[in-house]
């Protein structure tokens, strides 16, 4: 068997545990899958699992890294499809929360992600997915005069925290048009930072 070949069927293992643990933690949580679950699942031995991931708390930060990016993907195409940097601020943040109105993305990324991970290292994922786009589009409107003058780094974490605080929200909710009214509340949040209409 040749060394591509064995490469091959080691990044389909990897991805068939990334695939089952993300089905399984995000319907289950983290809390109540177990590694032979897992492993059941992927059709795969304890021992391929620890090959690729030393713990179960590092499968699921892979999981988490995953979503993070495939979010993150989302929002930048989103806010890319309009012109102007204001445009594109108010589309990514818009198409933040409507991405974590998916209960799968709920839980892996705003409830087991902080749970498990602890809050600085969680923090730290966001920061260099969707924060990295928050930053560069508020430093864009700042740079043009749209949005006041001001450092950029402590308005991330406030709007990112408003964010991810409304998701938290949704995701509690049952209430129909509660998606609506808050994407309506961020539209006005938003329009606060402009000076330049």
């Amino acid at each position: 068997m040749t060394q591509g070949v064995r490469a091959l069927q080691r990044e389909q293992t990897r991805q068939t545990l990334l695939r089952e643990s993300r089905r399984l933690f995000a319907t289950l949580g983290y809390g109540a899958v177990g590694l032979a679950e897992i492993v059941r699942a992927g059709g795969v031995t304890k021992g391929a699992l620890y090959h690729h991931f030393p713990s179960k708390a590092e499968l699921f930060r892979a999981v988490l890294e995953e979503a993070q990016q495939e979010v993150s993907a989302h929002i930048a195409a989103t806010a890319d499809a309009h012109a102007g940097a204001w445009d594109q601020l108010t589309a990514g943040c818009q198409a933040f929360l409507n991405a974590s109105t998916d209960p799968a993305l709920q839980r892996i990324l705003l409830v087991d992600g902080p749970a498990v991970l602890g809050w600085s290292q969680w923090r730290a994922m966001n920061k260099d997915t969707s924060g990295r786009h928050l930053a560069q589009v508020l430093g864009t409107l700042i740079d043009e005069g749209t949005i006041a003058a001001q450092p950029v780094a402590p308005l991330v974490h406030l709007l990112s925290g408003a964010m991810n605080e409304a998701a938290l929200r949704l995701a509690a909710s049952a209430t129909p048009g509660d998606l609506a009214s808050t994407q309506g509340a961020l539209t006005q949040l938003l329009a606060t930072l402009r000076t330049r209409r």
